[in-house]
């Protein structure tokens, strides 16, 4: 029977399936194609069939290969002749290709697109070329005669690629004279010399050695076993490991408040801040990049863009330090799952053997958001509770459903992922939490729940120590943690968090304001067990010898030896705006500018003068009009495509439909003259609205908002405002209509 092309297989297709392929292949509807011919070449091109193959698994990839071996690409062929060399039967995958227009004809006649065989690469299967001296030869005889080294030599080949680079490809000599095993095998016709340096292995004897076309067991999915445990045991390990690195992101931010690093000239942390970093949170590189990743990615630190720039904590770290536990986990969980950036890339080398920075920019994928909710999502196919064994079993089960998708990292994805997840506790034990599965579908509020659930139950008591420790036995309320660290350090974390209470921890909290008899009734109100006699002295003593001396900060200054005049500023209703304070017999300060101060005075009857260092009158007038500086614009973090709507896929499919008929009454000279264009709207409007009252089709080239010509068949309901409306809620604006015609009927 004639070969069916492409277009005329789209054609032929429901709108339901066309949908279908627009929304499975996003790319094709970008622009929108105007008729099935356009879609088909799109279709057809090398770069939208390898996005195409991105999403295949094994399987289904090993049966378009199959096509390739047996030359669909070039002649039409049985899907038997393709189920032979699979071995299975192959009715599901060859679905999902024809779904996807990766193959399309009837059963005896199957084509697949020809830019399939680059885009999938010269050895479909990873098989060689036919060569048809060894097709009636008993290979496995000739196989079980070879000896070892000729046997691996073919072996390695078998598993792909089938050529080899060898110099001892340029040699052609007899079997009684070749010495390695490749000129023997080359002198026994069981290798294809390409040429001086190059081998190839015959597509048969590739297949004898694998047992197949497909090695045995490659086109099954591996087997993801499973440990099972109870749900709130999964949640509330993950938690555990939530709360440690809120722990580590709160030491970072408040270390970087008091030191913040520097950022490298070519963007990014260095070697030395990062090993501080690891070093004073007591954490590894690894996870030390993770935090600062985080940090940044949340937007709780940001690159000062100053002269000397430095990676400095933002406004967002007060409020965030001041939130509930479940908002910080989540504000940090969110900004992972939408991070484009992979953390686990730093530390390695790039392309030109550069070593790749923390937060630089050479960290950055797009796509790296896809890849973690890819392997969430597998998690959370997974019963309830239940967790992983191995990751590397893992990555596995994912390499089989996508060999094709991500790259030369695509394992290490999966392992960073997880890796990260862990650490975050938004994977534990191996499995998703139930905070986890509430956030994959954008349920906050089900997530806080969730986390709050597996949390620990906060306490409001501690346990104090002879030594002057301060033991936690669980996380504490959030107002009694921010008195424990202001008067104490941690010593150590975890379960049980251990705050050593020093003389400079006292005074700290003394500088915040607190006094001694506030410490005291801390200590006594909040203590489990009796206060230790050394822990009140130490207060004490620290008390009594603190604040003695005293400093403050003042914006100006006034000085006058006429303690009387200073006497009637600061009786007048000025000073207590400007809230003026004499802090001695002749000077008075305050805490706003030197301009607004002065501006003040004067309108209320006095004459100051500014002065400067030296004691000299100068002038402080505004130079000119100063603007506020404008915020940073937040930047957008890339995810995944968007997807097409329904609705948007039928617009397109109605389009399609009408440029195929446009095709074909213009290839059977079923219209009239076109009349209109630019120079004719009136007559383009009086046709336009005589098919309306008519009820009648009309042929009409357009050109939409790229640039871009195309025609249509539409039947109008409406020409008004602009805008011709079809049958099928098309629209069309009329100063994009070029030409237009009556449908002969």
């Amino acid at each position: 029977m004639p070969a069916t092309s492409l277009a005329d297989w789209l054609r032929a297709e429901s709108d339901d399936a066309l949908a279908e392929l627009l929304r499975t292949r996003r790319d094709l509807s970008t622009p929108p194609p105007s008729d099935s011919t356009v879609l088909a070449t799109r279709a057809g091109t090398p770069g939208s069939v390898a996005r195409a193959c991105e999403d295949l698994d094994t399987f289904t990839l090993a049966v378009l290969e199959a096509c390739l071996l047996a030359g669909a690409d070039r002649d039409p062929v049985p899907v038997e002749d393709v189920a032979k060399l699979v071995g299975t039967d192959i009715t599901e995958p060859l679905a999902c290709l024809r779904a996807r227009a990766l193959t399309w004809g009837p059963d005896d006649a199957l084509r697949v697109p020809p830019a399939a065989r680059e885009a999938l690469g010269p050895f479909p299967a990873g098989l060689g070329a036919s060569s048809p001296a060894l097709a009636d030869e008993d290979l496995d005889a000739r196989l079980a005669e070879l000896p070892d080294d000729e046997r691996g030599v073919l072996t390695a080949l078998a598993a792909g690629p089938p050529i080899g680079r060898t110099r001892d490809a340029g040699l052609d000599l007899p079997l009684g004279k070749a010495e390695t095993p490749v000129q023997k095998l080359l002198a026994r016709g069981l290798l294809l010399r390409r040429d001086d340096q190059t081998v190839e292995l015959p597509r048969e004897l590739g297949i004898a050695v694998r047992g197949g076309v497909f090695a045995p067991g490659t086109l099954t999915e591996p087997e993801l076993p499973v440990h099972p445990h109870q749900p709130s045991t999964l949640d509330e390990a993950a938690a555990g490991e939530a709360m440690e690195f809120l722990r580590h992101t709160e030491a970072l931010l408040r270390a970087w408040s008091a030191a913040p690093p520097p950022v490298l000239k070519s963007g990014g942390l260095g070697v030395r801040e990062l090993k501080k970093l690891a070093k004073d949170l007591e954490i590894d590189d690894t996870q030390a990049i993770l935090v600062a990743e985080l940090a940044v990615g949340a937007g709780l630190v940001a690159d000062s863009e100053t002269t000397v720039p430095e990676w400095v904590p933002t406004t967002l770290t007060d409020s965030w330090l001041a939130s509930p536990t479940a908002q910080r986990w989540m504000t940090l969980a969110q900004a992972w799952l939408e991070l484009p950036r992979l953390p686990g890339m730093a530390g390695g080398r790039d392309a030109k053997d550069k070593p790749i920075a923390p937060l630089s920019e050479d960290l950055r994928r797009p796509l790296a958001p896809v890849a973690r909710r890819r392997v969430l999502a597998t998690l959370a196919d997974l019963p309830r509770g239940a967790g992983v064994k191995s990751v590397d079993e893992l990555v596995a089960v994912l390499a089989w459903r996508a060999p094709r998708r991500g790259g030369r990292l695509r394992d290490e994805t999966v392992r960073w992922t997880m890796a990260e997840a862990s650490a975050l506790g938004i994977v534990g034990l191996g499995g998703v939490t139930t905070a986890t599965r509430a956030l994959l579908a954008d349920d906050r509020p089900g997530a806080v729940e969730a986390i709050l659930d597996a949390l620990p139950a906060p306490v409001d008591r501690v346990l104090l120590q002879a030594d002057l420790t301060v033991v936690a036995p669980g996380p504490l309320e959030p107002e009694l943690a921010a008195e424990i660290s202001a008067v104490a350090d941690v010593e150590s974390a975890g379960h049980a968090t251990v705050y050593r209470i020093t003389e400079a921890s006292v005074r700290r909290a003394l500088d915040t304001g607190r006094t001694a008899d506030e410490l005291h009734a801390l200590f006594k109100s909040k203590s489990a067990t009796p206060v230790p006699q050394g822990l009140s002295y130490l207060v004490d003593d620290v008390a009594r010898r603190h604040g003695r001396l005293r400093g403050g900060v003042a914006a100006s200054f006034l000085r006058c030896d006429d303690e009387a005049l200073l006497a009637e500023v600061l009786a007048h209703p000025v000073a207590a705006e400007h809230a003026l304070r004499l802090i001695a017999p002749t000077v008075v300060i305050s805490p706003d500018p030197l301009h607004d101060v002065l501006a003040a005075l004067r309108g209320a009857g006095f004459a100051p003068a500014a002065e400067g260092p030296d004691g000299r009158v100068v002038d402080i007038r505004p130079g000119g009009r100063r603007l506020p500086a404008k915020a940073r614009a937040a930047r957008r973090s890339p995810g995944e495509q968007a997807v097409l709507t329904e609705d948007q896929a039928a617009r397109i499919v109605s389009n399609l439909r009408a440029g195929d008929a446009a095709s074909a009454r213009r290839r059977g000279s079923a219209v009239r003259a076109p009349v209109g264009g630019g120079a004719d709207t009136s007559a383009t409007l009086e046709l336009l609205s005589r098919a309306t009252l008519e009820r009648r089709e009309v042929w009409i080239g357009f050109v939409d908002s790229r640039g871009t010509a195309s025609q249509r068949v539409v039947r109008p309901v409406r020409v008004g405002g602009g805008v011709l409306e079809g049958e099928n809620n098309e629209r069309y604006s009329l100063h994009r209509i070029t030409s237009a015609a009556l449908v002969e009927d």
